[in-house]
């Protein structure tokens, strides 16, 4: 991984948060959630029929991944009434399993090791699992300890060195290093982009949930076009799957 891959995947978490809310009060949260999950199968769909990386149908499964994720989490808050903290636990639970049943299966949760359908599959739960982990442990210390979303980023924004900083420095597992900082990245992302978009009232900057998504999404274009064309994003040439 590069630090494009680290920079380009905050920004789609952000965007994922904002694009959720956003299209929940205007759409209302039924119609939302179903068109976010339809755009998230065929985005699924392209990226399991090309079986190989491909930046820009990467990413756009990521986006897709980052708005359901968040809205599969804000149901069982908002629509079910399940307390962030119970939430977050539950998603916990489901990540967990999640990777025990895939290293169980596959021997190895390696992202380069990705190039069946079924490691696949593994890799894609891993990461709906993740996102929705991460907006329910934002919102969390968010709302729920009363932090405020940008103190909630700046937290979640020092944990997210602690991986880094221990695969550097005293030789981490990668493996674990890795998913580690990519679940962290989901508060940091969402927990900036809630305090510059959501009102004063919620401690926010209040300039909208969908001028945010707007701005996130021209930058998100623009950093996966850079990518595509300079393909700085791989340190090696790919051969099958990601």
């Amino acid at each position: 991984m590069t630090v494009y891959f680290w920079i380009t995947k905050v920004l789609t978490t952000g965007m994922g948060e904002t694009t959720s809310d956003y299209l929940a009060h205007r759409l209302g949260p039924m119609i939302a959630v179903g068109l976010a999950g339809m755009c998230l199968v065929a985005s699924l769909a392209v990226q399991f029929y090309v079986r190989r990386y491909v930046t820009w149908i990467y990413w756009m499964a990521v986006v897709m991944v980052s708005v359901f994720g968040t809205m599969a989490a804000d149901v069982l808050h908002v629509g079910l009434g399940i307390p962030y903290v119970v939430s977050t636990v539950f998603f916990v639970v489901t990540l967990a399993v999640i990777l025990a049943v895939w290293y169980a299966s596959e021997k190895t949760l390696s992202i380069h090791s990705i190039y069946t359908r079924r490691r696949e599959t593994f890799y894609w739960a891993t990461v709906m699992a993740t996102f929705a982990l991460g907006t329910a442990a934002g919102d969390m210390t968010a709302t729920t300890m009363h932090l405020g979303y940008f103190s909630s980023g700046v937290m979640f924004a020092v944990l997210i060195a602690v991986p880094a900083l221990a695969y550097w420095r005293f030789g981490l597992n990668a493996i674990f290093a890795f998913w580690f900082a990519y679940i962290v990245t989901r508060p940091v992302g969402a927990s900036f982009a809630d305090w510059v978009g959501v009102s004063h009232k919620r401690s926010g900057l209040g300039l909208g949930t969908g001028r945010v998504s707007l701005v996130l999404a021209v930058v998100i274009i623009g950093f996966v076009g850079y990518l595509a064309v300079s393909r700085k994003d791989i340190t090696h040439e790919p051969s099958r799957s990601l």
